[in-house]
Formats: C-alpha cells, structure tokens, sequence
C-alpha cells in the first residue's frame, strides 16, 4: 500500500536513508579502526538493531536493564547498558542475562560498585563494568582523577567484578556553536578519556575497551585518536531535524510522522492529529542543533510545529495553509527522534513510497 493510505499519526522510516546511514557510520568506525557499538535507544527495535550488527556492529548499547532483556531475547548477544545500574533488584537481572549474553554496564563510584560486588557474590560470571568519564556533558560520570584512583584501586579489591573499560559521552557537542567548535569539543573529549585510560593502565589494569561517542561529533568526518577502541553513537541511523540542522540538510533523516490535517482556522494556522502525546515538547535551542519550533514540515521551506497540546500541533504557515485541505497527509521530521520512537507500538518501514513492512518497536516503556 502507498504509506500516506496509513492512518495516522504513524512512524515512517524511509528504507534507503536508513540503510545509506547505516553504511555511512559503519564506514566510518572502519576506516578509524574502531568498533562500532550503535546505542540503540535511539530506535528501540531488535529488527534495526540486528541489521546493524549484519552491517558490522560488534554489538549493542542500550540505556537500561529492559532494554537489555529485550533484545537479549530477539537474540542480540554482545550487549553494553551505558548507565549507571543501581539498586539490588535491576543488578539481579544482569546476573541473570550474564548467563547467556555478553553484558556489561557502567559505574562512576564506590558505593554504587560495593552493591554490584553483593549482588555478584556467588554469580557464576564476574560483573563486567566500564567506569564513566565526565568529558563536558555535566551529567554522570567520574570528573577528578583522584576520585578516579580511588574507584579503579576499589574495583581491583572486588572478587566479583571486572573492569572492562571506560566509556565517556561528548553530548554537549550537540550545544557546539559551528562544526569547528564541535571538532574542538570532540577531540578535547577524546584526550580526557585518553588520559584517564593511561591512569588506568599506570594501576595496573590493562583495558579492552576506551569508548566514546554522540551523534553530531561523528558526522564530519573527524579523527578518532589512537587508543580509543569503540565508536558508540545513536541517533545516525535515523536521524532527527536537530542532527539535520547541525550536517545543513535533512537529507538523511530517515524517520518521520506521518499525520493528517484536521482543521484550518484561519489563514494562517493549519492543525494536525498529532501532539505531544506523538512528538514530545523537546527543544533544542542552542549549537549547530538548533531547532526551531517542535518539529519540522517536510517538503516545507520554514514550515514547523509552532506549539502542540495533547493531541494536537499547531502550524503557522500561510503558504502550507492555503495548499493543504482537511484530510490531507503531512510529514513531520521529529526534532529529537529518540523520545519520539518510544511513544510509537510500530514503525512503518517504506520503500519507493510503499509500505514493506511493520516493526515492532519492542523496548518501548522498558524504563526500568
């Protein structure tokens, strides 16, 4: 069937764009010499993540344990929980993935690696973690290095833990002022995780895997420095309006919303069936991401979602306005695409305009 005959609002992934970026990152680890670990919390789905790892990923990242249980279910067997895991219940079910799978996880401090050692105590395979690296995102991750001694000295005194790496997340290059400014960030980002590699090593514990990543600092074609072993990244595959405005197209967004046109008020405002409930409220409102509004009209010079209630986005566009009619089909490029994957039961994947099959999108709402 021809994709605008879907009801609405429906998630659309154009089949080419997404296996042309499905290409363009694994070329692109190939040719730095580094694994490709695509962080999958972007998409959610065990159908695009297995055609990643055909396509040569080494294995999957995801954000928590049921993402984890999930695609360890649909056969997906190399995979890293790039967050901090807390609390007895969550570590219960790593040890029981352990099992089967290949699975590690991070940490950034001690109280939180002395509940992985009790929870390990008797596992038939010793906790694999990778310490996170504070690189500029001021989220979670380890920021001094004397804190840093203390928690490698730490670990190395567990029975039931291993450390496997360090991973570290430059995702305040999506706040870059230009491309130079992103390279800038990128590299300074690669050289503190570098560094606390070398301390790690200086400790005597020898590393497989130094593992970096963000979308926006791996589409320009920057270096990737010796030592670093893993290319972690997420939103390529799909791609988002922000990741569009920060390469200077939307060539490459793969995802959209279709929806219909429900009312046109006045002649200027056009409203559709989708709101927050469908697109989110997410912004991006400074660096090379910047958006404007809450979601971009494909196929519409300076056309976007100005605001949305629930079920509702608003457009102020009298150029839109006067060449829709009630019923017509709209696409929205989503400002922040990985949010908006997991408000969606299925993605429609199209090929040529026609709709070639339904994907479920099986990690939605494993937050735990």
């Amino acid at each position: 069937m021809d994709y605008r005959e879907l009801d609405t609002p429906a998630l659309i992934i154009d089949q080419e764009k997404l296996l042309d970026n499905i290409r363009f990152m694994q070329s692109y680890a190939d040719k730095n010499h580094v694994t490709l670990r695509p962080h999958t919390k972007t998409h959610k789905m065990p159908y695009l993540a297995k055609l990643q790892e055909e396509y040569g990923a080494k294995g999957i990242a995801v954000a928590k344990v049921g993402e984890a249980e999930v695609m360890a279910a649909n056969g997906l067997k190399d995979i890293f929980i790039a967050n901090e895991i807390v609390g007895m219940p969550k570590l219960m079910r790593i040890m029981e993935l352990a099992k089967t799978i290949d699975i590690s996880f991070g940490v950034d401090s001690i109280p939180q690696v002395n509940m992985v050692e009790e929870a390990f105590e008797g596992a038939e395979k010793k906790a694999q973690v990778l310490i996170e690296i504070e690189v500029g995102e001021n989220r979670s991750g380890v920021i001094e290095e004397k804190d840093f001694i203390d928690l490698v000295k730490h670990i190395k005194g567990c029975k039931n833990i291993n450390l496997k790496g360090i991973f570290s997340h430059e995702g305040h290059c999506y706040s870059a002022r230009d491309v130079d400014h992103c390279r800038e960030l990128f590299m300074e980002s690669q050289r503190r995780t570098l560094r606390f590699a070398k301390i790690t090593e200086e400790l005597g514990c020898k590393l497989e895997t130094v593992s970096i990543g963000s979308t926006p600092s791996s589409m320009f074609d920057f270096e990737i420095m010796e030592g670093i072993t893993e290319l972690r990244v997420g939103t390529y595959i799909l791609m988002d309006a922000s990741q569009g405005n920060a390469i200077g197209n939307y060539n490459r967004c793969a995802a959209t919303v279709l929806t219909t046109v429900i009312s046109r008020p006045t002649e200027e405002r056009v409203i559709t069936d989708v709101g927050a409930k469908g697109l989110t409220m997410q912004t991006r409102n400074k660096g090379i991401c910047a958006t404007k509004g809450l979601g971009v009209i494909k196929g519409y010079k300076d056309a976007y979602i100005h605001e949305v209630y629930d079920e509702h986005a608003i457009i102020y566009n009298k150029e839109l306005r006067d060449k829709v009619k009630v019923g017509d089909k709209l696409e929205i490029i989503p400002n922040h695409i990985c949010p908006v994957c997991n408000l969606y039961d299925t993605a429609y994947m199209v090929s040529q305009g026609k709709v070639v099959g339904e994907i479920p999108i099986s990690c939605r709402g494993k937050l735990r």
